[in-house]
């Protein structure tokens, strides 16, 4: 009797383990959808960033985001080991290339520094993905609902730092902003070793600055 219950505990044991197993991401791609929604969860089908989608490519170390929408391209490289990156702007005909410092980067998102995502007890399967739900709040007052799937863990954390602290892989989030709120539905996780140019920065046609005389350029100054 006491080997049946010692093989019972060691069985139960291990189910728990399977339940509860993740599986880490270091390199990938992931591509988001994004539609928006007003609070009433109308659907803003005039909105330019209806139908666009983000791309985020991951490694290690480096990673890169890309908002493709009707007005053009926005794309984001930030390389953690050396502390640096660009941000490149395709719109109307114009690009920008704008470099980025660590000390710019933790900048650009410090708004989301403090977003602790609170646990609920909802779940969802969306993508065919069974998530649970957790919300939080930024600093500048925006709402951020997050679906998740607690069985992945992406080890590149900085790639976006809203969700640092999420205890698992985004699935579908959504970011309220004043009467609006922007839904990111995940529609591809594809594992892969990307090459390292996808990470490099362009070496002709765009005009260059740096962070700051954006910020400036922005301000009118």
């Amino acid at each position: 009797m006491k080997n049946l219950k010692t093989k019972f505990l060691l069985f139960t044991l291990f189910c728990t383990s399977l339940a509860y197993a993740q599986i880490t991401i270091t390199d990938a791609v992931l591509t988001y959808t994004i539609s928006i929604e007003t609070t009433n969860g109308e659907k803003q089908l005039s909105s330019a960033l209806n139908g666009a989608t983000l791309n985020i490519y991951l490694a290690k170390d480096k990673s890169r985001t890309e908002m493709v929408s009707k007005l053009g391209t926005e794309t984001t490289v930030f390389d953690n080991k050396l502390g640096n990156g660009f941000i490149l702007k395709e719109y109307s005909g114009q690009k920008l290339m704008i470099t980025v410092t660590a000390d710019n980067w933790a900048l650009k998102n410090q708004v989301n520094n403090n977003l602790a995502f609170k646990e609920t007890t909802e779940t969802a399967t969306i993508a065919g993905i069974a998530c649970k739900k957790a919300t939080s709040t930024s600093d500048d007052g925006k709402n951020y609902t997050v679906f998740y799937d607690p069985t992945t863990i992406i080890t590149n954390k900085k790639y976006n730092n809203a969700f640092a602290k999420l205890l698992g892989m985004p699935v579908q989030y959504s970011l309220q902003s004043g009467n609006l709120v922007f839904k990111y539905t995940l529609q591809k996780n594809n594992a892969e070793i990307l090459p390292t140019y996808k990470f490099d920065a362009p070496k002709a046609g765009f005009r260059v600055m740096t962070y700051e005389e954006n910020q400036q350029m922005k301000r009118g100054d």
